[in-house]
């Protein structure tokens, strides 16, 4: 992915509100599942990593990433985007 598409996507998600809430017990299967779920219909999510969670935010970020077979757009703070293109009905198009 290109600074440039990264920097379109951060923008995009800008304007979006947390989904999911990564707490004290941190990636547990039933979190990974629902946010696969979730990227495929939203293909552009944000995670709000909450501070009892003892993970580095960007190890979590990793690990969802590579668990879910998605981007990590930016992770900033406790805050980490994801995106992956959808199979069916794609909405967002990456510029070039």
């Amino acid at each position: 992915m290109t600074s440039k598409q990264r920097a379109y996507l951060s923008s995009l998600a800008s304007t979006l509100t947390p989904i999911f809430q990564v707490g004290k017990s941190s990636l547990t299967p039933e979190i990974v599942q629902a946010i696969d779920l979730a990227l495929e219909k939203r293909e552009l999510i944000k995670i709000s990593v909450l501070k009892n969670c003892a993970d580095d935010p960007r190890e979590i970020a990793e690990i969802m990433a590579e668990r879910t077979h998605s981007t990590v757009v930016r992770v900033i703070g406790k805050k980490i985007i994801l995106y992956r293109k959808a199979k069916r009905n794609p909405k967002i198009n990456l510029p070039k």
